[in-house]
């Protein structure tokens, strides 16, 4: 049984267990010098901690990577959420690091590609889904970074 929860994003019906996943993140967070809290908060805004995630545009896993990047990054099974995190964890450093840790242009690249910033002259790209991604990543950011860790 699937729902629809966002505008591009299906999960099967049910309450995935971020405290599952708490170990892999400080540890992949730790690796790749990434904070801990946005590994966290942009896998609540891709798939709400549902490794099985399958987007309409083909991003897939826990920290919906698309075919391309889950290549790029060395991911043989996208399902598989220590492989899933490490490759998206490491993307994103790869982003931050491309964009000067500047976070919002990271998170946009996360969520549009690095080419869509790019291409806008490093700013957010003017997509309605990109523009919303990032207020929600940095939402859900300044929530888990305050202590409130209940979604």
């Amino acid at each position: 049984k699937l729902y629809l929860t966002g505008r591009n994003q299906y999960f099967p019906s049910g309450s995935y267990d971020y405290k599952k996943y708490d170990g892999l993140i400080r540890e992949m967070a730790r690796k790749y010098q990434v904070d801990y809290n946005l590994i966290r908060a942009v896998i609540k805004a891709e798939s709400d901690f549902n490794p099985g995630a399958i987007s309409p545009k083909g991003a897939k896993g826990i920290m919906q990577l698309m075919p391309e990047t889950a290549q790029d990054m060395a991911v043989k099974n996208v399902f598989n959420p220590r492989e899933n995190i490490e490759g998206g964890v490491k993307y994103l450093r790869q982003l931050l690091d491309k964009f000067n840790n500047n976070l919002h242009l990271a998170v946009a690249a996360y969520n549009a590609g690095e080419n869509a910033v790019i291409n806008c002259n490093y700013t957010i790209p003017p997509y309605d889904e990109t523009q919303q991604y990032v207020k929600r990543v940095l939402f859900y950011l300044r929530s888990y970074s305050s202590g409130n860790s209940n979604f």
